[in-house]
């Protein structure tokens, strides 16, 4: 048997959770319920304040890290990066331990044992993370694009650069599938990137963020920055959408063939030539690909030339707040009603916290693009109106709201991927048992559910 399948290996953890838990445990159907990976853990236990004056040291959760490194070891034994559970404890000591696991289908919670998103089509991806790059028929370099002053600017700066090899240039290029722009050629000429290049001249990096306003990667390190290069959780990626406006200089994507990522900001944040630009931009010009942000590009330079003689662009594009929101947002803080959100672009629609009556979705009915609806428990009134909305691709919803979906066989088939969204009093096994009935509606692998009973002993 797997060490994490021995009631042993949770004792402690489970002596721990029984003592900052009893009085949710005593309760009927009280339960507690948590998540332990390798790097890091979400367990509702108390911890013992530090003295007055002092910090937080290890110490004082000794018997906590002890408990749970026990389970981090059997899931490093088991192969396994993650195990979320539920455990009901009774006065006695009597203990029900779940072990779940979601499997292929499933994309983990975050700091929880409920599934985060359920993948019902194999490999699907949001619609922004799907879309490529419109053609620009009349992209050219900017004029001040000019290979030879950035080469001869960057020798100037950089003496004792070592230079890469036309062979080495033309391997990146074969390994990329693209040809690389004429300026990022002079630049890698100039300076192939390696730090073993470098040997013990501590100094030489700093000259070289100087020299090309960036941290340089080596020409090996070159990537393409697709749509794969960022990716994200369903439940968020399926609330984004992207939107290239015909003023824009960097087209609204989530990432596209046709940037080239050479370097970093210093921060994170990725620069990439862009073969791929918006309406109003030029081919070979300068991007940030932000580290914080899931969509989207921002315009640095218009070309190569003007990044390393420090000119940067004045482009901007339109200003989003002139354009009606493809996602809508409707809450006691944001939009007042559905009506407010309906125009023929929207695509994302999350209904949130909602103090009022249950509301309609037939404002929505026929919108042409709608493809994700998020909506909070108790905010529908009618949940079968959702089977109108004919082009959805995800779907979140509580468990009521599912479960007329499911008893009316109504669950929209266009899916390719859902989620249950609950107030956060749900037993997971709920949660767990509805997911379950949606996963088979498209034949894909359920979440497996182990089971582990033990006796703690009366509390001390």
């Amino acid at each position: 048997m797997s060490p994490i399948h021995d009631f042993a290996t949770w004792e402690p953890l489970l002596r721990l959770l029984r003592a900052s838990n009893a009085e949710s445990l005593a309760a009927p159907g009280g339960h507690v319920a948590g998540q332990i990976s390798g790097g890091g853990w979400s367990l509702p236990l108390r911890r013992v304040a530090p003295r007055p004056g002092r910090a937080a040291l290890i110490e004082d959760m000794r018997d906590e890290i002890d408990a749970v490194e026990r389970v981090q070891s059997a899931l490093r034994d088991a192969g396994a990066t993650s195990v979320s559970f539920t455990t009901e404890i009774s006065p006695t000591g009597k203990a029900v331990l779940h072990l779940l696991d979601g499997g292929p289908a499933v994309e983990p919670g975050i700091g929880g044992p409920h599934p985060d998103s359920l993948v019902l089509v194999e490999g699907s991806v949001a619609e922004p993370w799907r879309r490529l790059p419109d053609p620009v028929p009349g992209a050219v370099p900017a004029p001040s694009a000019d290979p030879g002053l950035l080469q001869r600017t960057l020798r100037e700066r950089l003496p004792d650069a070592i230079g890469a090899t036309g062979a080495e240039i033309a391997a990146t290029e074969e390994r990329l599938g693209v040809e690389l722009p004429d300026e990022l050629k002079a630049l890698y000429r100039v300076t192939r990137g390696r730090w073993e290049d470098r040997g013990d001249d501590h100094d030489a990096a700093v000259r070289v963020f100087e020299a090309v306003s960036c941290e340089l990667f080596p020409l090996g390190d070159l990537f393409i920055a697709d749509a794969s290069s960022r990716p994200c959780p369903w439940r968020f990626a399926a609330m984004e959408a992207v939107v290239t406006l015909p003023d824009d200089p960097v087209q609204g994507l989530v990432g596209s063939p046709g940037w080239i990522v050479f370097g970093d900001n210093g921060g994170g944040d990725r620069i990439a030539v862009d073969l791929t630009p918006g309406p109003r931009g030029h081919t070979g010009q300068i991007i940030m690909i932000s580290h914080e942000e899931n969509s989207g590009a921002e315009l640095v330079a218009d070309s190569l030339t003007d990044l390393v003689m420090r000119r940067r662009s004045t482009l901007r594009g339109r200003r989003r707040q002139d354009v009606p929101p493809t996602v809508a947002r409707v809450n006691i803080r944001s939009l007042p009603s559905i009506e407010a959100a309906v125009h023929p672009g929207l695509e994302a629609l999350s209904i949130g916290v909602w103090d009022d009556e249950p509301l309609s979705l037939a404002p929505v009915a026929g919108l042409p693009r709608l493809r994700s609806l998020s909506a909070y428990p108790g905010t529908l009134a009618d949940p079968l109106e959702i089977a109108g909305l004919t082009g959805l691709e995800f779907l979140e919803l509580g468990p009521a709201e599912w479960r007329v979906l499911l008893d009316a066989d109504a669950v929209p088939r266009s899916l390719s991927a859902a989620s249950i969204e609950g107030r956060g009093n749900e037993h997971p096994l709920t949660v767990v048992a509805l997911a379950n009935e949606l996963l088979a509606l498209w034949d894909r692998p359920g979440i497996a559910k182990a089971t582990l009973a033990g006796d703690l002993g009366p509390s001390v």
